[in-house]
């Protein structure tokens, strides 16, 4: 890896800027029939960008025969976000809690 060198790929409908050996938390993968756990292998080849200190390649959208390879850290979810809904005066008040599921993840290359 060289120093400065990184990649913006897109997973879980959001772009994340990633660099060889960095960890990211990103939105759980679910595919049919596969069930991830911790150690599993990943491969994003949606990368809209890759800048490696000299050069910068932008895809359009993406960038043919570029590869991200990652490794599963961790499996988790996150603190527990508080959904109120309320209407005043009808005595109307719901309250729900939410946690979302991610994968934490470790940039093992970038192709």
């Amino acid at each position: 890896m060289k120093k400065g060198e990184f990649a913006v790929i897109a997973t879980g409908g959001k772009q994340y800027k990633v660099s060889e050996g960095g960890f990211v938390s990103i939105e759980k993968i679910k595919a049919k029939g596969i069930e991830y756990k911790k150690g599993d292998k990943l491969s994003f080849d949606k990368v809209l960008l890759v800048d490696d200190g000299k050069d910068t390649t932008i895809g359009t959208p993406y960038i043919k025969g570029a590869k991200v390879d990652a490794e599963i850290v961790e499996i988790g979810r996150s603190r527990k976000v508080m959904v109120v809904k309320y209407k005043q005066k009808s005595r109307y008040l719901k309250r729900n809690g939410h946690r979302q599921p991610f994968f934490k993840v470790k940039i093992t290359s970038i192709k």
